[in-house]
């Protein structure tokens, strides 16, 4: 019992110290605040950009394999002219896939190039057009807001019919309904019959598909020339259940050798890409940024902290009378301590709350004005208590230690 009250003694002289010393304590509450807001600011964005990153690979699929002319992850020892020198990926390959793979469920071959679009007097250039064949569906995931998706018939006859994104029908259709309306591109009038639900933008300004007009790729055949070696080409497949996706890469490789007719010393010229590729490259850039993050915003807190110590150090000589008189009338030199750090840490404390609100305020503003979706997460609101407690019981420390010690005689007389 005598602890507890000499805890709820000491709190009530921290928060009497703080009320009365108002200067003092926005000068404390000032720096600690600016720190708070700097360190948490910067693993604010970093999450939202790690999860948004995080995201646009998880649509890509674990458990697909992209065959492509360029890798994702560039081996060193590979010069880059031969990368360039290699053929794009072809509709032969899709071919010789389709009729060899056993251990893919779904296969899908795609093309994206740029092209203009208009509607009426509305226009826009070098947009982006993906031109796509059966199975695309069921790979990569989408969500279709209005209208509908290809039928198997308009993917086999090419017919002119597109999905649209939502950022794309924005743009040309403005407040009218696509769906139905005929779009053209490049001089083909092409029938809109549906719209995919906007995704959003991402971390790496990635906007998915909400930028991107999907065609029947044996529509696209009319647009762009396919045996052009430097087209953005790729083939999708997705694995059968109970197989790897390590073993459906071997197995396209090894069905695209043959069908290329590499010789067993010949060096692949073409690339088996995986989401986990991607994963792995990113997990080391954001470990960096996450330690550059921690030393920016360490500076920002060490500066805080400095400012409540000196805070601290004022508060100590302006009461050392007090103090004496204190420990005259039997006050112990834990109480004193603990006194001076209960003020220490709320004045911390309550900063990083002052910032961990202003960080609130400023996501909140910025999913406003650019929709995205940036959240301060609970994890990090609990690193931003955590980090303003520590700072203050580190940087009132001293200063109460140095309070605790005085002799009650030389305390009382400093006045006189």
């Amino acid at each position: 019992m005598i602890f507890f009250r000499l805890i709820k003694e000491g709190f009530l002289f921290a928060i009497n110290s703080i009320i009365v010393n108002k200067l003092r304590t926005f000068l404390s509450l000032f720096g600690i605040t600016i720190g708070i807001f700097a360190i948490i600011s910067v693993f604010t964005v970093l999450d939202w950009m790690e999860s948004s990153v995080r995201d646009s690979i998880a649509t890509l699929g674990d458990d697909v394999v992209y065959v492509q002319k360029m890798p994702w992850s560039f081996d060193p020892n590979l010069p880059w002219w031969d990368l360039i020198s290699w053929p794009a990926v072809s509709l032969d390959d899709y071919e010789a896939i389709l009729r060899n793979s056993t251990k893919s469920a779904s296969a899908s071959f795609s093309v994206i190039f740029t092209r203009n679009f208009k509607y009426r007097d509305n226009a826009v250039n070098d947009a982006y057009l993906w031109g796509v064949s059966e199975g695309f569906d069921e790979i990569r995931s989408f969500e279709i807001a209005r209208g509908r998706y290809f039928s198997p018939n308009e993917l086999l006859t090419g017919k002119r019919v597109a999905v649209i994104g939502a950022v794309t029908a924005e743009t040309i259709f403005e407040d009218l309904d696509p769906v139905g309306k005929d779009l053209i591109i490049s001089g083909y009038k092409t029938r809109v019959i549906g719209v995919f639900k906007a995704e959003g933008q991402g971390g790496i300004s990635d906007s998915g598909m909400d930028e991107m007009t999907v065609i029947p790729v044996n529509y696209a055949k009319k647009l762009v020339n396919m045996r052009n070696r430097f087209i953005n080409s790729n083939i999708m497949l997705k694995t059968r259940e109970g197989v790897a996706v390590q073993e459906l890469g071997d197995e396209a490789a090894m069905i695209l050798r043959a069908a290329r007719r590499l010789k067993p010393d010949e060096t692949n010229n073409f690339s088996i890409n995986r989401a986990s590729l991607l994963t792995q490259g990113f997990e080391s850039v954001f470990a960096g940024i996450n330690v550059g993050g921690w030393i920016i915003g360490g500076f920002s807190i060490l500066v805080g902290g400095f400012g409540i110590a000196n805070i601290m150090f004022v508060s100590v000589r302006e009461r050392t009378s007090i103090i004496g008189i204190q420990m005259a009338l039997g006050a112990k030199r834990m109480f004193i301590l603990w006194q001076f750090l209960y003020e220490s840490m709320l004045l911390s404390i309550t900063g990083g709350i002052i910032g961990l609100i202003f960080i609130l305020m400023g996501t909140g503003i910025v999913n406003y004005l650019w929709e995205l979706n940036m959240h301060l997460t609970f994890g990090n609101i609990f690193l931003g208590i955590i980090i303003s407690a520590v700072i203050g019981i580190v940087a009132g420390y001293a200063p109460a230690h140095a309070a605790s010690r005085m002799n009650p005689v030389d305390a009382i007389g400093f006045s006189f």
